[in-house]
């Protein structure tokens, strides 16, 4: 069966320890999702001007973090990894002529680790995770996605983990969201519901209060958006599975893509 692609926003790593509305969530998403034969993330945490794959038999869990409570050190996540996925992956690039290099023994980060320890909390689904490089054009991210479309026919669960409204340097003490995350993820909807490639791939010119929303130093969390569009861009399809926002200027989507 075909399966959907999804941006999943992994906000911060507390949600690791949280039950919320977006927790139980991501709980449902997975059970509904049933069991894919593997998973492979786009990855916010794992920026490169080269494009990396992961080709481990097993992982180890990166604590890439710091100033969390002690309990967030202990969590672990040993997904098993799936070289022969890898070598799928790495002849989908070679076939569109994509330079790429295998690494081993990164493990995965916690924008990989903590959506899957909600979704799969078994940890016994296969995983390969893949670099993003923010300094591409969102057309070049978007069709290194479509490159990876054919794996939705086989099984695979394809996932771009970042955030869509994503400033530390503005967070809040409340989870009350500022205007401005409102009006920016609003014309991130719009576009993606109609599939506005021109005026998405445009965000840093169009789109409201892009500044905030998307720093100069933070653009890694929004790009997996175009990565994992790519891969649907045969149905073209988007939902909006949930919106809610951490302390104002963190905003926790889903979008489904098909």
């Amino acid at each position: 069966m075909k399966l959907p692609a999804f941006f999943i926003a992994h906000g911060s790593p507390l949600l690791a320890l949280e039950d919320n509305e977006y927790t139980r969530f991501l709980e449902r998403l997975g059970a509904d999702l049933g069991t894919p034969r593997g998973i492979v993330v786009f990855s916010a945490h794992w920026d490169s001007p080269e494009q990396l794959i992961t080709v481990d038999g097993q992982h180890e869990t990166l604590h890439d973090f710091y100033g969390f409570p002690y309990e967030m050190y202990s969590l672990t996540y040993p997904a098993p990894g799936d070289p022969a996925l890898s070598r799928r992956i790495s002849e989908l690039f070679t076939t569109n002529n994509l330079p790429h290099q295998p690494v081993l023994g990164r493990g995965l980060d916690h924008g990989i680790w903590v959506i899957l320890k909600k979704m799969f909390p078994a940890a016994d689904i296969p995983v390969v995770a893949l670099s993003v490089d923010s300094l591409r054009s969102p057309e070049e991210q978007y069709n290194i996605g479509k490159m990876l479309a054919p794996l939705r026919d086989e099984g695979i669960l394809l996932i771009g983990s970042g955030g869509l409204v994503h400033n530390l340097r503005l967070l809040k003490q409340d989870d009350q969201p500022e205007q401005w995350a409102l009006d920016f993820d609003a014309w991130i909807a719009d576009g993606l519901t109609a599939w506005d490639l021109p005026s998405l791939f445009a965000y840093e010119k169009r789109a409201p209060h892009v500044r905030d929303a998307v720093p100069t130093y933070g653009r890694e969390h929004f790009v997996p958006i175009f990565y994992v569009m790519g891969t649907a861009d045969e149905g073209r399809r988007a939902q909006l599975m949930i919106q809610a926002y951490q302390y104002g200027t963190l905003s926790l989507n889903c979008w489904m893509v098909d």
